[in-house]
């Protein structure tokens, strides 16, 4: 280790580090009963001037793969059930989410008519109190942390207020699923339990609950479970006999030891510090499950898009959750592998080799894009399903992200199934050339394109990642040196001057920018038209430019700058996905302060509803994709090869950036600045800092700023 270029002991941090250390400590310390203490750095409150319908969707609390709306207790709401990821009802393109039954209803008489919601970010409460009026009615709730599925709830108010009810109602009717009671053995004098399964022919959720009244008082815990009654009925014993109020006790410390292993501290940009917050709290609420996670549009937060997995959940969710909780990463890939036999089924009936994964996901695979929608009004065809095949690519991109981010092995056999089906796809002409053609590319506003310059990318980046895996067979080394040779063969469409074109015939269309049409975000094609919108230059979200967020080594080098500064202004920002990816993109070519501008509306996005969609449920690509932009633009960070690599750019507001995550088996503590990065790591750990060598550093270590050792 060279002592001019990297000193084993941290530099002393900045007087506010230990301001956070001491906020940590007592971030969580908040009333039973009241949400007056709470860190306004932690707390994210409803707004009394303006009541939204999304408040229900913002003020989720989930874990493990259950949530629960911010539906207020006396309102049975839209979705005021427990969503469970993976839990569906329904047939093809119509499967949906499967609605558990309601456990939060409370009859309250009158109604607290001022009461607002507090979500406290540092031990995931949720709190509503009374502020005019009566002023007598408060409640809590919470999903805990440690426990999934189990949540708990207390409601206060004068006697003659509360009428609790039963502990558990059913949800809004299904006409795909049956709701039935089963029997429970009592609790005890004084507690009211109830046991109520929803099933449909794809899904069951079984919920137990018990509550007990008493002098204004209402307690009530309630399990939730894919599994058997006596499952539920189990764990709800198990969780009662501990009480809301040491449920409690255990949420405080798991939250804490959470935010202690991954988080950020930004002491000069408090409001960029609490949306990012509510975005890693929202991630592990929706994204949190072990063993197999199905991971929505909308996570279990909402209803949108039914609940269908699409490659938000690989591209922009995964790489968030393997940095936060790399067991509930794996969860992701273990849906993604369990569906592999769908995908083979998929590629096959295309006439094609290897595995094909569907554009939009649920239940067990097939593809369930689907088929026709509206746009302003009008009915028209949905083509995502059968021509945006790059997805096959994004979930071995997202596997091999995994396993590189952990150190884990290889995922064989998705890189493995996916380069067959590209080997397949790919036409190669009389002149050598490979071509990929009929496709549409993420833009989305332009539909069967030929040679997508992502899609082709994203396909040679597959060929070549497979063909390097070690063959087990001399049928497979004879068949991985085809899949280098075709590799080199596939049109990228990379132009002398460093820009990519999207797509064959691209450059000559219409050159509209976003600014000559209305201010971005908005929806072009709403505005000017499908066939206009189709006939220009003008693109719904980056398509080139996930080429360099994603796969930087297989672009060409230096080529960022030129592509963003042509494919930036063309871009309408009509997705949630567009900006946080950008934003990242942005940072790491050293343009800081227009990062920090362009993932301002995405860290909002939901927090404001600024789309008015957030009522659906909140959008996890938005959510992880900030993460994303913290962690990969402001903060340089990447791994490769088992190195973790960090090259961090700041803007002239932040003097100091504070990440926490989890990276190759070790928990990373990063303290940046103008001056240097300060580190810790929890045990040996291979980095690579700014321009400084790769070294093995275990422990506090500080590097400096070249230039200014």
């Amino acid at each position: 280790m060279n002592g001019d270029r990297i000193r084993t002991g941290a530099e002393p941090a900045p007087d506010d580090a230990q301001a956070d250390d001491d906020v940590r400590a007592s971030r969580a310390q908040q009333s039973v009963d009241g949400d007056s203490g709470i860190d306004p750095r932690w707390a994210v409150r409803e707004d009394p001037a303006r009541h939204r319908v999304s408040d229900a969707s913002v003020f989720t609390v989930g874990s493990g793969g259950f949530a629960t709306r911010g539906t207020p207790e006396e309102l049975d709401g839209d979705t005021a059930g427990v969503l469970v990821a993976g839990a569906y009802t329904g047939t093809g393109p119509e499967q949906q989410l499967l609605e558990g039954p309601v456990w939060t209803r409370v009859d309250i008489d009158p109604p607290p008519a001022t009461a607002r919601w507090c979500l406290n970010l540092a031990d995931g409460v949720l709190s509503r109190a009374e502020t005019l009026g009566e002023r007598d009615f408060h409640s809590l709730r919470f999903a805990c942390a440690d426990r999934p599925g189990v949540f708990a709830m207390r409601v206060r108010a004068r006697d003659s207020r509360l009428l609790p009810g039963p502990p558990l109602r059913a949800p809004a009717a299904d006409p795909d699923a049956r709701v039935s009671d089963a029997p429970m053995a009592s609790f005890g004098p004084g507690v009211e339990t109830r046991c109520l399964r929803v099933v449909s022919a794809i899904g069951t959720v079984t919920a137990a609950a018990a509550q007990r009244f008493v002098d204004g008082r209402l307690d009530r815990v309630a399990v939730y479970t894919v599994g058997s009654a006596g499952q539920a009925m189990r764990e709800l014993r198990r969780a009662w006999t501990r009480g809301v109020d040491g449920l409690l006790a255990e949420q405080r410390a798991t939250w804490a030891r959470r935010w202690d292993d991954a988080g950020i501290d930004l002491p000069d940009d408090p409001a960029t510090e609490l949306a990012v917050r509510f975005a890693l709290f929202q991630l592990w609420c929706n994204a949190g499950g072990h063993g197999e996670s199905a991971v929505g549009a909308r996570g279990v937060s909402g209803s949108g898009y039914r609940g269908h997995v699409f490659w938000d959940s690989d591209v922009f969710v995964l790489p968030a959750m393997v940095s936060l909780d790399p067991a509930a990463a794996a969860a992701m890939v273990t849906y993604r592998r369990k569906r592999l036999s769908a995908a083979h089924t998929r590629a096959a009936a295309d006439g094609r080799a290897g595995a094909r994964f569907p554009w939009e996901s649920a239940a067990d695979g097939t593809d369930v894009t689907p088929r026709s929608g509206f746009l302003g009004g009008t009915a028209v065809p949905i083509l995502t399903g059968t021509m945006e095949e790059h997805i096959t690519a994004d979930i071995a991109w997202a596997a091999d992200h995994y396993a590189e981010w952990t150190g884990a092995g290889a995922a064989r056999e998705l890189l493995t199934d996916t380069a067959r089906y590209w080997a397949s796809r790919v036409r190669v002409d009389t002149t050598g050339h490979g071509h990929i053609e009929g496709v549409i590319g993420p833009d989305e506003y332009h539909e069967s394109v030929d040679d997508n310059a992502f899609t082709n990318v994203m396909a040679r980046w597959n060929l070549r990642r497979a063909a390097r895996l070690t063959p087990e067979t001399a049928s497979e080394e004879t068949e991985f040196a085809a899949w280098r040779d075709l590799a080199e063969r596939i049109v990228d469409q990379l132009r002398p001057d460093g820009r990519y074109e999207q797509f064959t015939g691209y450059f000559d269309l219409e050159s509209l920018t976003a600014d000559s049409v209305a201010p971005p975000p908005m929806a072009a094609d709403v505005l000017l038209g499908q066939a206009r919108v189709a006939g220009s230059q003008l693109i719904k979200q980056p398509d080139v430019l996930m080429l360099h967020h994603m796969i930087p080594e297989e672009v060409a080098p230096g080529s960022l700058a030129v592509n963003l500064d042509f494919y930036g202004p063309r871009t309408t920002h009509g997705s949630s996905l567009s900006q946080a990816p950008i934003a990242a993109l942005l940072a790491r070519a050293g343009r800081a302060e227009e990062a920090l501008d362009m993932l301002e509306p995405a860290l909002r996005l939901d927090l404001d509803d600024r789309t008015a969609t957030s009522a659906g449920g909140l959008h996890m690509a938005t959510l992880g994709g900030a993460w994303q932009a913290m962690l990969f633009g402001f903060g340089g960070i990447r791994v490769r090869g088992g190195v973790l690599s960090v090259r961090p750019l700041l803007p002239r507001r932040w003097r100091r950036l504070s990440l926490r995550f989890h990276c190759l088996g070790r928990k990373i503590r990063l303290d940046l600045t103008t001056g240097g990065v300060a580190m810790h790591t929890d045990g040996p750990i291979p980095v690579s800092v700014g321009t400084h060598a790769t070294v093995v550093v275990s422990g506090e270590s500080w590097w400096p700023t070249m230039g200014k050792e």
